[in-house]
C-alpha cells in the first residue's frame, strides 16, 4: 500500500465520519468516553499526582490507586518513583505502537524494533537497560503475558488511559521477576458510546550529501538524493461500549489496524551503503558482496585459481576483475528494511458486572496478529554455506565465451571436461523474504468487591498464549545448482545434462533474472519453518485490609495499619516445532519447556506519625514474598522496606529498599543448555588473522588485531600468528550458543528521594530520586563478541578466553552439521559475574494560569545515569559503559537525557498547541574513556567516529478541539529534520547497518502526523 493509497483511504474514512450523526451519549461515569479536549489540562492533575508519588484514579470512584502496592488507600503517597505517560502525551506524539511511545522515557532504554531489520516483530520493554525479563509488564494490574513471548502492541494505542512505570525493585508486590521495575498500562473501560481514532503519518526528509554517500560514490553506488516522502504508517481504530441495567452492566469493544510501508536503507542518503572503517582510524570503505547482480565467479583450479572475476556488467560475456566499480562488487545492505513492512489488526473487549458493592465480576479479552518481514536478495549462494565441494561448469557450456573458457579451462576450453568453479549471483529478481507472523490473545476475568468499610479482594487470572511462526528463505538446492550449471547445446538451444525440469544457468552474464531459473533453483524445497508458542496462565487472590476501622492505629497517626495478602500460581510454558528444512538450515530440536511458581506475599502500610508539628506524616511500609518456581530445588525469598517522612506538606523524602531473586525464564534456560550453531558475520572474525584490505580488486594482508600473547592465551600455536590459514570462509566464523547451566540471579535495588510541592507556588511540583541496583550471579545472553572483546581487554583472561575454541589445526571454522566440539567462538545466556545500575530521576510539572487568555503547562523528565555495566569476572574491574559506546558498551546510555513539553491551552479548549523538547547527550567511545576496563588504552584511542554529539529533537502538536465530539491533530515530530549521527561499523555497537544507533535517534528524519478522534 503505497503513500498515495493511504491519504486517498484517510480522506474517504474522514468523510464517512463527518457525515455521520454527532449522537454521542455522554455517561456520568468518570471512564464513559469525554469530548475530545486534547490539552494539557487533561494530564497535569496525573503528572502532579505522578511526580508527588501518587498515581491518578481509574476506578472510577475518586481514590488515588498507587502503583507499586496493591493496597489502595485514598491519596495515599508512594515510596518510590513513579512516571506516568498520560493519553494527552500519547496523542501529542501520534504513536502508532507502544514502542514510541515508551522510547521517550529516560527510564526505559530504547528499542526500535520496527527499524531492526533482523527482528522477529515482536516489541519489548526494558527498564534501565537491564533486559526485558527483569521488566515486568502490567494490563490494569495483571501480568501482560510470558516474559519471553509477550508483544506488548497487543495493546492499542488509542485504548490507553495512561502507562504508569515503577522504576527499582517491586518483586515483592508484582512477582519475583520485577527486578528493574514494573510498567501497567491503564487502559480505558467503562465507557459508554462510539469512537473513532484515526492517525496517519509519513517521513518528509531531505537527504543531502554527506559522508557516506562520498563513501558509496567511490565505491560505484549512487546514494539518493534530495526530498523524500515515504514510510507511510496508517493506525486506525473503533471503539464502541454501552451500560445496561442502570450502569450495572458495561460493555465494551475495540477493533485496530495498523500498517506500516517498507522503507529500504537505500532511501536514506546516511545508508547508501554500510560504512566500514578497517583498523584505528582507518580509511573508509563500503561494505562490498560479491553476490553481485553482474554474477561472481572464481575458478577453483588451473593457473587462475582463485582469482575473482565478476561478468562485465556492460552485458558483454567477458569477465573482469572483482572490485569497486559500477555494477561490479555489490551493495548487499541496499534493501535491507530500515523502516519495517508490518500489518496489524488488534481488537478486543471489556465487560464488567457490579451486581453489589460487594460482589463485580470483571473480565477482558486482547487478540491480535501481526506480520512482519525480513528481506534478502535472491541469490546463488556459494557452495561453502552447504559445507561442501564447489560447484563444477562444463568447459563447453555454451553461455561461456573464449575467454571466459578460457579462463575457468585453460586448454580443455570447448570440451566436454567439468572444472571447479566457485559461483555466486544475485538475481535481478524480487526480494526473497523471512516472514514472522505473530498471534496472540490475552484473557482476563474474575471477582471483586468490598466487605464492610475494610476490607475488598479480588481474586482472578489471566491466560495468555503468544504464537510465532517464522517462515524462513532457504539456500537454493545444491544439486539443482550444479545440474543447471553442466549446459550444453542441443540444436542452438542450451540444456540442461540432467534434462527433466532442469533450467540452465546462465552464470556468465550480467543482470539474470529468470524467474523461471529460480523457481527451479529454489522449488520443492523443504519449508524452514520455526513455531514457537508460549502459554502463560495465572491466577491470583489479593486481600486487603484497613485495620484502622478496628482502632488499629498508632497514637500519633490518624489513618490505621494496612495490609494486603495475596497468593499466586503461575504456570509458564513454551513449546515449538521445527520442519526438517529449518533444522538443516539452522539446526536445533523441537522443545517443551515448562515451569511453574507457587507464591504468597503481604504488604503493611504503617502510619506512624501524621499531622504532628515537623511531621506532617511518617510512615514504614515493608512487603515480603516467598517464592518456589519447579525449576529450582529452592525457594526464592523478596522483600522491600519503605520509609515516608514529611515534615511539612510541601515536602517529602522517601526510600526503598528491595531485594529480587529471579529464576531463568523457560526460554534463558532452554537458551542456555541447549546447543546450536550460527555464523559470525563482518569483515574480520578471527582476531589472530591477518587483517584484510581489498584495493580495487588486490588483496593485502596485514597485522592481526590481536597480539600474539592474546592469540597464545586462546590456544593457537605461535606458528599460526597471522597465518591466512585462520581466515573464516566468507569471513564468517563459526559461533556456537549454549552448553551451559543458567543458576538463578539476586538484585538488591535501592530507590531514595525527594518529592516538593511548594504550597506558595500553586500548581509547582518536582521530585529527585536516586537509584541504585546491583544483580549478582546475573544472568544474560552474551554474544561472541563477549569472549573476544573481553579476551582481548583482559589481555588473555582464561574467563573470557576460554570462550574461543579452536579446532586442532587453530581455525575457528567448523561445519555445523557435525555438532563439532571445537572450532567455533562461544555465545549463549549464561550466569557471569554481576550488573550495577545507578543514577537520578528528575521529574517536574507546573501549571501556570493565564486568566481568561489560558493556561501553560510544562512537564519535565530527566535522568541522569552514572553508573550502567557490571563486572564480568571476578578477575576483571567494575566496567561503567555510562556515556559510551562500541567495545561491548551496548547500553548506549548517554549520562543525561530529558524531556521537557510546553502546552499552551486556550481558556475554551478549543485549541492547544505543545511543544517538546528531546534532549539526548553525547556518547564517547569506549577506545577513548581512559578507562582499561571498556578498552580504553592509549593504543586505541581514535580520532575519528570517537565521539556522537549531543543531539535536540524539537516536537510540535497543533490540536483543534472543532466541537465536542470532533478534535484534529497535526503533529512533526523532529520538526527540524535533523540527520541521525554518522558511525563506522555501527553493526558492532547498534546490531544495525545502517551506519548509526537507530534505537537511539530519530533516524528516517522529519516525521509529519495527522489525526483525528471522533466520538458519536
Amino acid at each position: 500500500m503505497n503513500l498515495n493509497t493511504h491519504v486517498s483511504l484517510l480522506a474517504l474514512a474522514g468523510g464517512l465520519l463527518l457525515a455521520a450523526p454527532a449522537t454521542a451519549q455522554i455517561a456520568n461515569d468518570t471512564n464513559s468516553i469525554q469530548p475530545q479536549t486534547d490539552t494539557a489540562a487533561d494530564s497535569s492533575s496525573v503528572k502532579a499526582a505522578t511526580i508527588s508519588g501518587q498515581a491518578p484514579d481509574s476506578s472510577g470512584d475518586g481514590e488515588i490507586v498507587v502503583t507499586g502496592t496493591r493496597i489502595v488507600r485514598p491519596n495515599s503517597t508512594a515510596a518510590a518513583p513513579i512516571t506516568s505517560v498520560t493519553a494527552a502525551d500519547i496523542r501529542a506524539q501520534a504513536p502508532i505502537n507502544v514502542e514510541e511511545v515508551l522510547n521517550r522515557l529516560p527510564q526505559i532504554s530504547p528499542d526500535s524494533q520496527q527499524n531492526y531489520q533482523d527482528s522477529d516483530g515482536r516489541q519489548r520493554i526494558k527498564l534501565r537497560s537491564l533486559g526485558f525479563e527483569r521488566t515486568l509488564v502490567l494490563v490494569d494490574g495483571k501480568r501482560l503475558g510470558t516474559q519471553n513471548g509477550q508483544d506488548t502492541n497487543i495493546i492499542p494505542v488509542a485504548l490507553i488511559e495512561r502507562v504508569d512505570v515503577l522504576t527499582g525493585g517491586a518483586s515483592s508486590v508484582y512477582g519475583s521477576d520485577a527486578v528493574a521495575g514494573v510498567v501497567n498500562f491503564v487502559m480505558k473501560q467503562n465507557f459508554t458510546g462510539v469512537r473513532i481514532d484515526a492517525n496517519y503519518n509519513f517521513y518528509n526528509h531531505v537527504n543531502k550529501s554527506n559522508l557516506v554517500t562520498q563513501t558509496a560514490q567511490n565505491s560505484g553506488f549512487s546514494p539518493r538524493l534530495g526530498q523524500v516522502n515515504d514510510g507511510g504508517r496508517a493506525d486506525l481504530a473503533l471503539t464502541a461500549g454501552t451500560s445496561l441495567f442502570d450502569g450495572k452492566l458495561n460493555m465494551s469493544g475495540f477493533v485496530n489496524y495498523r500498517h506500516a510501508d517498507l522503507v529500504p536503507y537505500d532511501a536514506r542518503s546516511t545508508s547508501a551503503c554500510q560504512l566500514i572503517q578497517t583498523g584505528k582510524d582507518g580509511p573508509l570503505s563500503c561494505s562490498l558482496s560479491t553476490y553481485s547482480v553482474s554474477g561472481f565467479v572464481s575458478p577453483g583450479s588451473g593457473t587462475n585459481a582463485g582469482r575473482q572475476f565478476v561478468n562485465d556488467p556492460n552485458g558483454t560475456r567477458t569477465f573482469v576483475p572483482y572490485g569497486t566499480g559500477v555494477g561490479n562488487a555489490a551493495n548487499p545492505y541496499d534493501g535491507y528494511s530500515y523502516q519495517r513492512q508490518d500489518n496489524r489488526v488488534n481488537a478486543g473487549g471489556f465487560v464488567t458486572l457490579k451486581l453489589s458493592p460487594e460482589f463485580e465480576v470483571y473480565g477482558s479479552a486482547l487478540w491480535f496478529r501481526d506480520k512482519s518481514i525480513n528481506r534478502y536478495p535472491t541469490r546463488v549462494f556459494a557452495a561453502a554455506n552447504y559445507g561442501s565441494d564447489l560447484f563444477r561448469v562444463n568447459c563447453n557450456n555454451p553461455f561461456l565465451s573464449t575467454q571466459q573458457a578460457g579462463i575457468l579451462c585453460g586448454t580443455a576450453a570447448g570440451t566436454a571436461t567439468t572444472v571447479p568453479v566457485d559461483v555466486r549471483y544475485r538475481f535481478n529478481a524480487p526480494f526473497m523474504t523471512d516472514t514472522y507472523t505473530n498471534t496472540g490473545i490475552r484473557a482476563t476475568g474474575g471477582v471483586r468487591g468490598k466487605v464492610g468499610d475494610a476490607w475488598t479482594y479480588d481474586i482472578g487470572g489471566v491466560f495468555s498464549r503468544n504464537q510465532q511462526i517464522w517462515d524462513s528463505s532457504r539456500l537454493p538446492n545444491f544439486d539443482r545448482v550444479n545440474n543447471s550449471l553442466n549446459v550444453v547445446n542441443v540444436n542452438g538451444t542450451p540444456t540442461c545434462v540432467s534434462g527433466g525440469a532442469c533450467v540452465p544457468f546462465d552464470a556468465f552474464s550480467a543482470g539474470n533474472g529468470n524467474q523461471a531459473l529460480i523457481n527451479y533453483l529454489y522449488g520443492d524445497l523443504d519449508p524452514a519453518r520455526q513455531k514457537t508458542v508460549g502459554l502463560l496462565y495465572d491466577v491470583q487472590a489479593n486481600m486487603t485490609g484497613d485495620l484502622g476501622r478496628y482502632g488499629i492505629t498508632s497514637p500519633l497517626a490518624t489513618d490505621g495499619v494496612a495490609f494486603a495478602l495475596g497468593t499466586e500460581f503461575r504456570k509458564d510454558r513454551q513449546f515449538s516445532e521445527l520442519t526438517p528444512g529449518f533444522i538443516e538450515d539452522y539446526g536445533g530440536a523441537p522443545s517443551d519447556l515448562s515451569q511453574h511458581v507457587w507464591e504468597s506475599n503481604i504488604e503493611v502500610q504503617a502510619p506512624l506519625i501524621q499531622d504532628r508539628p515537623f511531621a506532617h506524616l511518617l510512615q514504614a511500609n515493608g512487603g515480603y514474598r516467598l517464592s518456589k518456581y519447579s525449576s529450582n530445588p529452592n525457594k526464592f525469598t523478596t522483600w522491600k522496606i519503605e520509609g515516608l517522612y514529611a515534615p511539612v506538606a510541601d515536602l517529602t523524602l522517601r526510600a526503598s529498599f528491595n531485594k529480587a531473586q529471579r529464576a531463568p525464564t523457560v526460554v534463558e534456560a532452554y537458551q542456555a543448555s541447549n546447543i546450536s550453531f550460527s555464523r559470525q558475520g563482518g569483515s574480520q572474525n578471527d582476531f589472530c588473522a591477518p587483517t584484510v584490505t581489498n584495493t580495487n580488486g588486490t588483496i593485502t594482508y596485514g597485522t592481526p588485531i590481536a597480539s600474539r600473547e592474546v592469540c597464545r592465551a586462546t590456544g593457537l600455536s605461535d606458528a599460526l600468528y597471522g597465518s591466512t590459514t585462520l581466515l573464516c570462509p566468507n569471513d564468517q566464523c563459526t559461533v556456537r550458543s549454549g552448553g551451559f547451566t543458567a543458576d538463578p540471579e539476586t538484585a538488591y535495588t535501592q530507590t531514595y528521594g525527594l518529592v516538593v510541592k511548594p504550597r506558595f507556588i500553586k500548581g509547582l511540583v518536582f521530585s529527585v530520586d536516586r537509584y541504585r541496583i546491583k544483580i549478582n550471579n546475573s544472568l544474560g545472553y552474551n554474544d561472541d563478541s563477549y569472549y573476544t572483546d573481553g579476551c582481548q581487554r583482559s589481555n588473555g583472561d582464561p574467563f573470557f578466553c576460554s570462550g574461543i575454541v579452536r579446532a586442532a589445526n587453530g581455525t575457528l571454522y567448523a561445519a555445523a552439521s557435525g555438532n563439532p566440539t571445537s572450532g567455533f567462538i562461544r555465545a549463549g545466556t549464561t550466569n557471569y559475574y554481576y550488573s550495577i545500575a545507578r543514577g537520578w530521576d528528575f521529574q517536574g510539572s507546573y501549571a501556570l494560569g493565564l486568566g481568561s487568555v489560558g493556561r501553560l503547562d510544562f512537564d519535565f523528565n530527566g535522568s541522569l545515569t552514572t553508573f550502567a555495566g557490571g563486572q564480568d569476572s571476578p578477575v576483571q574491574p567494575q566496567r561503567n559503559c555510562t556515556g559510551y559506546f562500541a567495545n561491548g558498551c551496548s547500553q548506549l546510555l548517554p549520562k543525561w537525557t530529558h524531556g521537557l513539553r510546553t502546552t499552551y491551552s486556550t481558556s475554551d479548549g478549543i485549541f492547544n498547541a505543545s511543544f517538546n523538547w528531546r534532549y539526548i547527550g553525547s556518547l564517547t567511545s569506549a577506545n577513548n574513556s581512559g578507562d582499561a576496563a571498556i578498552g580504553g588504552t592509549p593504543d586505541r584511542a581514535q580520532t575519528t567516529f570517537y565521539r556522537i554529539a549531543p543531539a535536540s529533537y524539537f516536537d510540535l502538536a497543533l490540536t483543534f478541539n472543532i466541537a465536542r465530539q470532533f478534535a484534529f491533530r497535526v503533529i512533526a515530530n523532529n520538526l527540524l529534520d535533523k540527520n541521525p549521527p554518522i558511525l563506522a561499523n555501527s553493526y558492532n555497537i547498534s546490531l544495525a547497518r545502517n551506519n548509526t544507533i537507530p534505537q537511539r535517534y530519530d533516524a528516517l528524519g522529519r516525521q509529519i502526523a495527522i489525526g483525528t478522534t471522533i466520538t458519536f
